[in-house]
């Protein structure tokens, strides 16, 4: 199984430690499409008008001057870099033994700036979004759907892909074929926190389990013990199966 999270907006860093060693990372496939991002996005972030083509605030100047010293910044682990409101639900530092085994094997990151990424990769904090049109690379969700397919279809495996991304990043992936069909997309009614905060309990939950569900139907029990759920097929017959989750 997969479990497909977003980034957070915010990040968090360290002072000391490590630094980014693309070659240890999940889906080293990816290497040479990390490495262009990575040289376009250090060169843009050195610019005067760098806020606005990364379109952030011009507030944020000391977080995107940090782009520009990614290869040599202290990179913890993923699961320590992103934090917010879904990461916090998520709470991957409290989990048992067995669930954090589970997230090293289910959980994948998906990343404007690495592609994807496992929870203990070691990643330096970053201020980079897939809905960019970085210049020397183009729409990055357009970059990353070239090289993501072959590596996430072959991490699903025959397993389900629970999908928990934001639209802005599932557009840089869509299973295909047989893997389609086991594809759930998790929705939340309400409010953006709201929705952030309940995937983030939901990834959690299912880190949890004793068995790992096969069949969406098999997903659904899995969560109603502690969620209201609703399965329901494709808008207008083609994409995900649609899970709606409302927390008890």
């Amino acid at each position: 199984m997969l479990v497909l999270l977003p980034p957070s907006e915010s990040k968090t860093g360290r002072s000391r430690g490590k630094t980014l060693d693309l070659g240890s990372l999940s889906f080293p496939a990816l290497t040479p499409a990390r490495e262009r991002v990575l040289a376009a996005l250090a060169e843009v972030s050195a610019r005067a008008d760098a806020h606005e083509v990364l379109g952030v605030s011009p507030n944020l100047v000391a977080e995107v001057a940090r782009n520009t010293a990614l290869m040599t910044a202290p990179a913890p682990p993923a699961s320590h870099v992103y934090s917010g409101v879904l990461y916090d639900a998520l709470d991957l530092a409290s989990l048992s033994p067995g669930a954090k085994r589970r997230a090293g094997r289910w959980l994948v990151i998906v990343s404007a700036l690495f592609g994807a990424v496992r929870p203990g990769d070691r990643i330096p904090p970053y201020r980079l979004s897939m809905a960019v049109n970085l210049p020397g690379v183009g729409p990055l969700a357009a970059h990353w759907r070239e090289v993501l397919d072959a590596e996430l279809t072959a991490a699903a495996g025959t397993g389900l892909v629970v999908d928990c991304r934001s639209s802005t990043y599932a557009a840089a992936w869509q299973p295909s074929g047989t893997t389609a069909t086991r594809w759930v997309h998790v929705t939340v009614p309400g409010a953006t926190h709201m929705a952030k905060h309940t995937r983030g309990l939901v990834a959690r939950h299912l880190l949890g389990v004793d068995r790992e569900p096969r069949t969406p139907q098999a997903l659904v029990a899995a969560l109603e013990p502690a969620f209201e759920v609703e399965l329901s097929g494709p808008a207008k017959g083609a994409g995900p199966l649609r899970l709606a989750v409302t927390a008890r």
